[in-house]
């Protein structure tokens, strides 16, 4: 298994920032964890590229802030990117976090 160490970033509510206009506003924090898998895979779709999506797997060693906000999780920083979480399993003392496409909140 191959070490990581990055961010991720937590919904932390909304805020208006034009009048009508309101953007979800993310707290970062930092972890320690472990890839368990490293995939990749490019999606056909209606565009003149094709999307890629990973779906790769990191175990962090949850806090308290991520055991009790684990709902909130919307990214992870992976080779310099942000990439969106689409699944979070719980496996107490960690969690193990799925990753896909880019992030582009």
């Amino acid at each position: 298994m191959a070490k990581w160490f990055g961010t991720i970033g937590y919904e932390a509510g909304t805020a208006e920032t034009r009048p009508g206009i309101f953007e979800e506003t993310i707290e970062e924090r930092e972890y320690f964890g472990d890839v368990i898998r490293n995939t990749r895979r490019l999606q056909s779709a209606n565009q003149v590229n094709d999307n890629l999506n990973v779906s790769n797997e990191i175990s962090i060693v949850s806090d308290p802030f991520a055991n009790k906000n684990f709902h909130k999780m919307r990214y992870v920083t992976f080779m310099n990117e942000k990439w969106k979480i689409s699944n979070v399993e719980v496996q107490y003392p960690r969690l193990i976090l799925t990753i896909g496409g880019v992030y582009n909140g």
